[in-house]
């Protein structure tokens, strides 16, 4: 039997009991070790930043901090924020089930494409820890759930769902709009007929109309947010960086166990049999090619794997292979067992340190009570009232939102990002406790005697970016102007 010939091409019926299966599982490993290591750098910022509500930051919409902010308000602050990771990532792993019953799959490929998201380590590594990676994701996923939905029912009401979804993602992160560049170049390109309806134009004002407070925000404040994503896109090298990174994309962070997996699904979307469903290739294209050209991170076009593994997921259940029965299920458990221990903190410490290289966001989320600690007993020893000057948000933050517990009760500021916004100080700065990755030199500029206190180090052998760039703690006097003739120099992105 021909492949073609077995596809179904309408949606099938979605097979809940073994989807929900592969969601516990994976639900289950990650809370299991979810608060293993500690808090990552970014959810202490995330969360600082919901405590100073607003329609917009410099490196950011509102979505993601409210939320961070509300569950930092639970009784264990971490496993709430884990709890919101991982309940992404389950969405991600249920509503690719969903896609690929839409694209004919019955249960065989909505389990298959489930357990790819699953085990895939670009997801696994997203939800390590809660922040706008992982939301972006849901958001990607639920929107080409919506998106095919809406196109096979043409009316008005489908088309206001994935509006809605989209609108709410775009006031999480920016990179929503690529999603919708390429679907909307897609339909152009594939299904025409889709586009003289209402739907599609009612979607993208709703959208349009949900995304507008941010938008107003940025327009108001000199739009930062682009100036953040164009310093994002230098640092990774602009286009080059960006295209000397998709391989790492498409080998290690899709899962090289899972490679032939979305290229069936390429093959699938690109054959005769998927003329309906031909548009999610071309989005799926556009995004790629679109982040590429900006410079934009690696992981910003990962979601796009989603949709390739629900068509792969299709063709192998139509090919109906024996081999094939036993062969993904060890090519997705291989996957998953390496996403679990490189991109988790399931490992010793010191073994994760070791695959830094490959996984350096797992370290992140390492030694954040001892910083605080250290930089506590170097306060102890200021005058009264001497405030604490953090090199950027993730120190800053883990000394305001750790430092109460270990008795540190100093005011904290910072100049990074919105850091810079939330407590320029006032009056003059005769003396400050600097802590974190200056560079060599830099106190200099701001104060004429700078005597370092002691390193930053961590415990058991273990880097981190603290350690790399010689995190230190500093006793600052004799400034060079006061807080205002300063903190525009102090001030910076990153």
């Amino acid at each position: 039997m021909s492949t073609d010939a077995a596809v179904r091409t309408g949606p099938a019926r979605v097979a809940w009991r073994p989807v929900l299966l592969v969601a516990t599982v994976a639900a289950a490993v990650h809370l299991a070790v979810a608060t293993r290591y500690g808090w990552h750098r970014d959810e202490f910022y995330y969360v600082v930043a919901g405590r100073h509500p607003d329609w917009g930051y410099v490196d950011q919409p509102p979505l993601t901090p409210l939320v961070a902010r509300l569950a930092a308000d639970l009784p264990d602050q971490l496993l709430a924020l884990r709890v919101l990771a991982i309940g992404c990532q389950v969405g991600c792993v249920a509503l690719t089930a969903v896609l690929t019953a839409q694209l004919g799959g019955r249960a065989r490929a909505q389990a298959l494409a489930a357990a790819a998201v699953a085990a895939c380590p670009l997801f696994v590594g997203s939800a390590l820890l809660f922040g706008t990676t992982v939301v972006d994701q849901v958001v990607w996923c639920a929107t080409f759930v919506l998106v095919v939905r809406a196109v096979r029912r043409t009316t008005v009401g489908a088309w206001l769902a994935a509006g809605l979804v989209a609108g709410v993602g775009l006031e999480n992160k920016d990179t929503v709009l690529v999603l919708l560049a390429g679907v909307a170049v897609g339909l152009a390109v594939f299904r025409r007929d889709v586009l003289r309806g209402p739907g599609p134009w009612v979607a993208g004002l709703l959208a349009a109309a949900l995304a507008a407070p941010n938008v107003v925000w940025n327009a108001t404040h000199g739009w930062p947010q682009q100036r953040m994503a164009a310093l994002l896109s230098a640092q990774q090298g602009g286009t080059l960086g960006a295209l000397a990174q998709l391989p790492v994309l498409l080998l290690l962070f899709a899962g090289p166990p899972l490679i032939a997996l979305w290229v069936l699904g390429v093959r699938r979307l690109a054959s005769a049999a998927a003329r309906e469903d031909r548009w999610l290739l071309g989005a799926v294209v556009v995004v790629v090619v679109a982040f590429v050209a900006t410079g934009g991170k690696f992981y910003y076009a990962g979601p796009v794997l989603a949709p390739l593994f629900a068509a792969g997921a299709v063709s192998v259940e139509a090919s109906d292979g024996r081999r094939g029965r036993v062969g993904w299920p060890v090519a997705v458990a291989v996957s998953g067992v390496l996403a679990v221990l490189v991109w988790l903190p399931t490992l010793p410490v010191t073994t994760a340190n070791d695959l830094r290289a490959v996984s350096p966001f797992v370290l992140e989320t390492y030694g954040w009570p001892q910083f605080v600690d250290q930089v506590r007993d170097a306060e102890a020893r200021m005058p009264p009232g001497t405030p604490i000057l953090a090199a950027n948000y993730g120190e800053a933050g883990a000394l305001q939102l750790l430092g109460p517990a270990s008795g540190l009760h100093a005011t904290v500021v910072s100049g990074q990002n919105s850091y810079a916004d939330w407590a320029p100080p006032t009056g003059t700065p005769d003396e400050v406790l600097c802590v974190g990755t200056w560079a060599p030199g830099e106190l200099g500029a701001y104060w004429a005697d700078v005597r370092e206190i002691a390193p930053i180090t961590y415990s058991r052998h273990v880097d981190g970016e603290e350690t790399d760039l010689h995190a230190a703690i500093y006793d600052c006097r004799a400034p060079r102007g006061t807080w205002a003739q300063l903190w525009p120099r102090l001030s910076h992105l990153g």
